[in-house]
């Protein structure tokens, strides 16, 4: 198959995991009538909890998790592919996982990847972001398998490495995610030029469910979902609203883009700086 109509979810976390099922349970059946098959969620839709102790104590083993198995039920009742943009999987009493899944039409998990890159910085806008202290880094890269073709996964601040998405890229993907909680300040500054830029060098589709507004802790999140074409052309831009947005994918633009521009395939040996 080589068209998709896919659709990415934009929403506004709150601490509470069944209000965010909930919330967002509709934004997914709201796309899936618009006709979208495939559906996206952004990164930690299930929580967005700024304190650790309380982070670590509501968060689930992946084999409990009520946001997971809410989700699969969801895709299988609705006969949709749907990417969990990332969840908080309890893997010992002091750390978690910040782990995306990508679940098919029978409900079952295909592909999980767990966040590569920690957002430990400082933006300039009153928080000190941490996520190592909480969170432990994956350390392996994820293709899926899907009717359309091989799809790779990547988390928010993953999209700051360009290395990662060339190495999908170049084993065979034709779409990356992107799901995010990209802070304001950094949006505004990089969020579209990054989004772009990666579409761009790879000759791909990126897909970047986003959360949006202000969350727990006065935290403040970016929105503009965004759905770029291998050319780097913006399909969709979720604005500043809860919501979704749509667009059709066509597959067959990837071929014709990377044999346009075919920098892909054209890496070329050289002696590094000292």
């Amino acid at each position: 198959m080589s068209k998709l109509r896919i659709a990415c979810i934009q929403t506004n976390s709150s601490p509470n995991p069944e209000e965010n099922i909930a919330i967002v349970s509709v934004l997914i059946r709201e796309a899936c009538a618009a006709g979208a098959e495939f559906i996206t969620t952004p990164e930690v839709v299930g929580m967005l909890e700024p304190d650790r102790i309380a982070a670590l104590s509501k968060a689930q083993s992946e084999e409990k998790h009520q946001v997971l198995s809410a989700f699969q039920e969801l895709a299988l009742e609705l006969g949709i592919w749907l990417l969990i943009g990332s969840i908080s999987i309890k893997v010992s009493d002091t750390k978690l996982s910040n782990r995306s899944f990508l679940i098919n039409p029978n409900g079952e998990v295909i592909a999980r990847y767990s966040k590569i890159h920690m957002f430990d910085v400082k933006v300039g806008d009153g928080h000190q972001y941490l996520e190592s202290k909480t969170y432990e880094p994956g350390s392996k890269a994820v293709i899926a398998e899907t009717p359309w073709g091989l799809m790779g996964l990547t988390i928010c601040y993953d999209i700051r490495f360009p290395n990662l998405f060339r190495d999908l890229a170049k084993a065979g993907a034709k779409v990356i995610f992107s799901p995010a909680a990209f802070t304001r300040v950094t949006g505004e500054a990089h969020w579209h030029v990054l989004q772009r830029a990666r579409a761009i060098e790879n000759g791909c589709y990126i897909v970047s469910p986003a959360q949006v507004g202000t969350h727990a802790n006065n935290r403040k999140t970016f929105g503009h979902s965004l759905i770029v074409n291998p050319w780097g052309e913006v399909l969709a831009d979720g604005g500043t609203e809860t919501g979704f947005i749509v667009s059709e994918l066509d597959l067959g633009a990837v071929d014709i883009c990377r044999s346009k521009v075919p920098s892909l395939y054209n890496d070329q040996a050289y002696l590094k700086p000292i």
